[in-house]
């Protein structure tokens, strides 16, 4: 099957998004916010929303562009639709099986990139995939969320980390940080398989402190423009790693911990969405071939995200729960900030007849 054209990519995209929105607003309604009836149903559902229905899209999405086969578009597809199904109020089984596929058509097309070129990097974003299909099938099969959100987690934070190793082959890394990589994707796995979340904190403490050591980011920042603007987000996002390895030591990974909320967000929104600000310039056009200008405005919804979100993880460490929940919503906010943001400068760099 031949690749898509990017205007056939956007509806595929736009699946995504709407599980980012439903997302957002099931995790609102989470924290006793006042939602549409349609994301409230959903409540229960804002992990598999954000997780495995939008970055299972968006990642998944990104992987099909890369490998360049139509087939490959399958797994955004059904990652998508699973987001719907969820929101729709569907019968459980029927997301759960539509993001097992999802999953399924990840790991084939990472199996190709892997193929065409064997490498350590192409080998985590393979297993990261992997993660995806494994915290689907213990979803679907015992029905417990909890049991996901390990597997789930390590999707994107070795999706994530395979991304960033490949980088470091510009720099001069010694030979032992591969060694050291290796070793800490190893005993992440092992923290997910055996459910030691102390062990998990330990993997991902390690992950932060090897990316703040060998990432390019740390030379980055001293350039101009868009690149110093990507590695603010990157160094950024590396702090709030470490948060969460700390916090995951002091047992808040633990269902029912009070301090459960900010060690997973510190991972979700601090981590996680400091990487998507920070690519998003680059992988956006990518995918869609519409470019998005760089511009310092952008810096506005990341400093918003780490302040938002600081807030939050005070709220919830000293179990003020009022502070969490208005922190919470303004987080909400600062993705919609980013959102318009983006589209402002396609809009001021796009030709007047063009739009």
């Amino acid at each position: 099957m031949p690749d898509l054209k990017p205007g056939a990519r956007l509806p595929l995209l736009f699946l995504g998004m709407l599980s980012l929105l439903g997302g957002v607003l099931a995790g609102l309604a989470r924290i006793g916010w006042d939602v549409p009836a349609v994301a409230a149903q959903a409540a229960g559902f804002h992990a598999p929303l954000m997780i495995a229905a939008f970055f299972g899209t968006v990642i998944s999405l990104e992987r099909a562009v890369a490998i360049g086969q139509g087939w490959a578009y399958s797994a955004p597809l059904a990652a998508g639709a699973g987001g719907i199904a969820l929101l729709a109020g569907a019968p459980l089984l029927v997301a759960q099986s539509l993001g097992t596929l999802g999953a399924l058509g990840l790991v084939a097309a990472s199996i190709v990139a892997l193929r065409r070129h064997w490498a350590v990097f192409t080998l985590v974003l393979t297993l990261a995939a992997a993660c995806w299909l494994v915290g689907n099938i213990v979803w679907l099969s015992t029905g417990e969320l909890s049991l996901a959100i390990a597997w789930w987690l390590l999707f994107l934070v070795l999706t994530i980390a395979g991304e960033r190793l490949e980088l470091t082959r510009f720099l001069p890394t010694p030979p032992v940080a591969r060694l050291w990589f290796i070793a800490i994707v190893t005993l992440l796995f092992v923290a997910a398989a055996t459910g030691a979340s102390r062990v998990l904190a330990c993997g991902l403490l390690a992950l932060a402190g090897w990316l703040m050591r060998y990432d390019i980011a740390r030379r980055n920042i001293a350039s101009e423009g868009l690149t110093r603007f990507i590695a603010a987000c990157l160094l950024s996002g590396y702090v709030w790693l470490s948060i969460a390895g700390l916090l995951g030591l002091a047992g808040a990974f633990q269902p029912g911990h009070p301090w459960r909320d900010a060690a997973l967000h510190a991972i979700g929104l601090g981590f996680v969405f400091s990487m998507v600000f920070g690519h998003a310039p680059i992988i956006f056009p990518a995918v869609t071939r519409i470019k998005i200008p760089y511009h310092p405005a952008l810096y506005l919804p990341m400093v918003l995200l780490h302040l938002t979100l600081a807030i939050r993880l005070f709220g919830g460490l000293a179990e003020n729960f009022a502070l969490r929940h208005y922190a919470a919503l303004l987080n909400g906010l600062v993705l919609v900030v980013f959102i318009v943001t983006m589209v402002t400068l396609v809009r001021r760099h796009t030709p007047r007849g063009m739009r």
